[in-house]
Formats: C-alpha cells, structure tokens, sequence
C-alpha cells in the first residue's frame, strides 16, 4: 500500500523581500536592543516579532491583530527559514501584540529606537542630510474620547466631526523618509509640536546648518528663534495673523505699485512647456527674539538678533483659483439677491419691510464675503384694492373699504468694479521667511524647495490610506493608538527607502525597469513607486510535498524583472531560492 502525499502551500509573494529591507535596516537587533525580554517570555524575540509583523502589515494592507496568528501558522516554513528562528503561531497572539504595541508607546524606548534606526539608515544609504521636513496631521476614528484621552475634537480637512489623534513627523528631504515621528492629542496645537521635532532630529544628525522647511504653524517667532538659536536654518510661510496681515497689505502695496522690481519663476510642465510658477521680491529685516537657556534651571532668558529675508511672493495657479472663488461667489451672491423678491404668484413669498430686505441680502452678501463688492437697488410696490365691506353683491349704496398690499422688489445687482479690481491684485500673495544667506538660498530656490511640501504628504497618504490604512484606527486604548502609530511609521521608511533606492540606482545606471505597467507591459520606467514594485512579487508560492521519506520543496521561479528589483535593493536572488532547498 503506498502512503499518500501531503502537500501544503504558502502564498509568500513579497514577504521575503520586505523581511529583507528589515533585516538590511537591522531592525530586529534594534528592537532587541529595547525591548528586554520578561522573565517568562518564551519563543521568538521582540525583534523578530516587530519585523515579522511589519512585513505582514505591508503584505495585508490590514493593522487589525488578530489576522496575524493564522497567516503566521499557514508561512511558518518560510518565516524560519527567512528568519533562522524557531517560530510559533503563539508569538502572535492577540496579547502578545498589544503587549508589544504597549511597549513601543514608551516615549524614551520609542524615541532610542527612532534614534538609532535613523543613524543607522543614514549611514547604510549613504543619505544626505541637508534638508528637513516637519509637518503634523490628524488620524480621526469613532472614539468616544474623554478628558484624559489622545482623542479630542481639534481643526481636521479630513472629517472634523470625528474625534482624532495628531502625528507630527519631521522628514528627511529629498525622499521623505520620516526621521522623527510624536503622537499627541487631537487637541494639541501643531505650534508647540515643532521644537521638540527639531531637538529629536539633532539627536539623530550632528550637524549644523540643516535646513527646516514647514508650514506657517512653523512661522511663530519662538521656533524661528529656537531653530536660529541651534546654528540651524527655517524656510516657512507667515501665518496670516495679527501684524503680518497689515504688513502684507503694505508689501503688496509694494509689488503691485512698482517699487519692488518683481522677479518671476518659471517650471516646465508635462509638455515641456516653460510656463509661470510666481514673482515676487525679497527683502532683509532684522529679527529680535528671546530664548530660554538650555540650562532649564537657570532665570534668565537671552536675546538673539539675526537677519531674516523675507521672499514676498504670488503664486499664480493660487491666484487664478482665487480669482475663479472670486467670481463664483460674486455669481451666486448675484443669483441669490435676485432670487430674494419673486414676483408675485401663489406659493412665492414676499417681503414687505425694507428692514427684511436689508437683512436678508446683508446676509448673502456675508455669506458668500462680496459685501464690499456687490451693491443692489430697490423700489418699494404698493397695490390698492377698493373692496364692498361685507356679504354679498355690490350696489351704488354699499360701504367699501381700500386695501394696500406692500412688497419689496431688488431691481438690479451692481458690481463695484474698481473695488473688485484693487482686491483682485492682492490675491495670491503669500510671505515667506528664512534666515539663509542669499548666497545659499535664492529668491526661485526659496519657492521651489517649499513648493515640494507633497513630499511629506505623500507619507502621510501612505500612513492613512493605502497601503497602511491606519484611518481609521482599530485599537482603542491611548497605548495602544501610540504603539500601532508608531510602528507603522517604520512602515511607512521602510517603503519610502526601497523606492527611493530603486529610483537612485536607476537613475545612476540610466536603466528602465520594463514590465511593470500592466496594461503597457513594454514600457520602461525608472521612477516605479515601491507599491508597483511589490505587485510584480504577486503569486509567488512555496509548495512543500510531504513524502514517507522525503520533503520536496517547489518555489515559483523569480522572472527576471523580479531578480531585477532584487538586485536594485541589494537583496540576491537567494532571498528567494533558498526557501527551496531541501
């Protein structure tokens, strides 16, 4: 009688390759570095459990727990062989996540992981560090919130009827790659989170001289002056508050009247088109501002005075959207004012006092923010009526009595022309300040390097949406909500840097990887996203065929595209093939 043949299949597609950017990160001696072991603690080591667990977010697209234990159990094979550990499906149970979600929401182990891991990638990809990025952004769920908890109503443009969570990352420019990340209450105002982000950086790179590039919450004269104070750099736009509105109505005055001599920037777009990106001016100030001492147990503050530049700019695809807001407001306001006195007919309400009329049209017009912009004209109807008092019909000898209806018409809605021109010419423009010598940092350089804001963003998009999918969340507890942050913003560098390694590499060799674009197989690319570059890994399997006395293992065969991408990463064929020997 012959024994049958027990055959098993593991789906293994790009875990292999993700677990090997992980290694090559040295992410599992990092974590085991911080992360001790308990007494008790049996099987795999936190390490391994974070690295393991990353590759499975990343491969899911799922930071749910629980689906974590069966995938575990169905590619145990491929884990140990990859890994070299002895595994079980209990290393990933619910609690042991959680218990590992807890330990990386420790704000001094998750800050020394963070330190050391961002020295290390720096140094394993030879990275420049010129340049860095500080931007926060919220991360909603339906959270019921309270007094003590991370979820808090606070300004969101994703739903800001949900309760959030904000998480402010600072990046390294040019390819995004998040040095720094601090999760915080939804509450907590973006000003105060940017000094501590730049202390975290300067722990990570020794330097002087690095460039902070942030949004107008950056803007505060505190942080300015803390950055300044540093021997570091800011490039930032000035919030729109308290003195810099009235200053900005007088530099406009400047552009507009010709006493600033105006420069302008130019980009090529997708035709290869020069085509205008904004002008402007730049000028120099001098900036006084009071420091605490790093000492924190000494009184006395010191002053420090530098020279800040100030690039007074208008950008032109901000100001045609303006213009086009404009003109639509002032369209529907136009409508709206008409609309106000029908004529009369049944069903269609009149107004019948000038107080009314004022009322509601003051009110369009402040709605839609055209009131010194749009006038209207009016005129007061008066219809009589000579009615028989009573019953009946009419004769020469009845009483009668005169009505008089009243209503109020709008008959024209005039635009004030040259109102609308003089604002039209104030639109679009914006401040931007920064203390770099203008031998470093030209008035086009100052608007291109802020220009690449979506740099930052781009990590955000793959944090909360695809592939992380971290909003919503689905853990409650704060600990829990910081832990799962935080690992997936290792996620999140672990897919910055495998596409900006391909790309560098690529542009290095003036090499196009071709057969990544599904509906256009035979073209060439040599700026793939690392999710297009992990799709090509799809259907990958290990199939084990269990004999009485012997084990045969069988790999899918690597295309040479995926040997390719391989090669690109620094990673061998190998990362693969040796999950078949037997």
């Amino acid at each position: 009688m012959t024994a049958e043949a027990t055959i098993t299949t593991e789906r293994i597609d790009d875990f292999p390759l993700l677990l090997g950017v992980a290694i090559q990160l040295g992410l599992p001696d990092i974590f085991d570095r911080y992360l001790s072991r308990h007494g008790n603690h049996q099987g795999l080591s936190w390490g391994w459990i974070a690295s393991i667990w990353l590759a499975h977010l990343l491969i899911k697209n799922n930071h749910r727990k629980q689906p974590v234990q069966s995938w575990v159990k169905q590619a145990r094979l491929t884990i140990e062989k990859l890994s070299g550990q002895k595994v079980n499906e209990l290393d990933f149970t619910d609690d042991r996540l959680t218990l590992l979600l807890r330990r990386l929401s420790e704000p001094q182990t998750w800050q020394a992981i963070e330190k050391e891991l961002g020295q290390n990638i720096i140094r394993v990809y030879d990275l420049e560090t010129k340049q860095v990025r500080l931007d926060a952004t919220p991360v909603s769920g339906y959270h019921e919130g309270g007094e003590e908890s991370l979820f808090q109503y606070g300004y969101s443009k994703d739903d800001p009827t949900l309760r959030q969570v904000k998480v402010m990352v600072a990046a390294l420019d040019p390819l995004g790659l998040p040095l720094v990340s601090q999760v915080v209450a939804g509450g907590v105002a973006d000003d105060n989170l940017y000094r501590p982000a730049v202390d975290r950086v300067l722990q990570i790179i020794n330097a002087l001289g690095l460039l902070f590039v942030g949004d107008s919450k950056m803007s505060a004269l505190a942080t300015r002056a803390h950055i300044h104070g540093l021997g570091q750099h800011y490039l930032c736009p000035l919030a729109q508050t308290g003195e810099t509105t009235k200053k900005m109505e007088i530099w406009v005055e400047a552009a507009n009247s010709g006493v600033q001599q105006l420069q302008s920037v130019s980009i090529e777009n997708e035709k290869g088109k020069s085509v205008l990106l904004a002008e402007g001016y730049v000028f120099e100030r001098v900036i006084q501002a009071e420091i605490a001492p790093e000492n924190p147990t000494a009184d006395e503050k010191r002053t420090v005075e530098w020279i800040e530049r100030v690039f007074v700019a208008r950008s032109e695809s901000y100001r045609k959207s303006l213009l086009n807001g404009l003109e639509g407001r002032l369209q529907r306001a136009t409508e709206k004012l008409l609309a106000l006195t029908p004529p009369p007919a049944r069903g269609k309400r009149q107004i019948q006092s000038e107080d009314e009329l004022a009322k509601a049209a003051t009110a369009i017009l402040k709605t839609h923010n055209v009131s010194e912009f749009l006038t209207y004209a009016f005129e007061c109807q008066e219809k009589r009526e000579t009615k028989y008092v009573g019953p009946g019909r009419g004769n020469p000898n009845r009483p009668t009595r005169e009505s008089v209806s009243i209503r109020y018409q709008i008959t024209a809605v005039a635009r004030e022309e040259e109102l609308i021109a003089a604002h039209q010419k104030t639109l679009g423009w914006r401040a931007y300040v920064s203390d770099v010598a203008a031998e470093r940092l030209t008035f086009e350089q100052a608007l291109l390097t802020y220009r690449e804001e979506w740099i930052i963003e781009h990590g955000f998009h793959r944090l909360k949406g695809a592939p992380l999918s971290l909003d919503p969340l689905f853990v409650k507890n704060d600990d829990q909500v910081i832990g799962l942050t935080n690992l997936l913003s290792l996620a999140v560098r672990m897919l910055t840097l495998i596409e900006f390694v391909v790309r560098r590499k690529l542009k290095r060799n003036k090499e196009k990887l071709v057969g990544l674009i599904e509906n256009n197989p035979k073209k060439g690319i040599d700026n793939p996203t690392t999710e297009r570059l992990l799709k090509a890994f799809d259907e990958i399997t290990l199939t084990v065929v269990h004999l009485p006395n012997q084990v045969i293992q069988h790999l899918t065969p690597l295309t040479t595209l995926q040997t390719r991408i391989l090669e690109l990463l620094g990673l061998s064929a190998a990362t693969y093939t040796r999950l078949a020997e037997n």
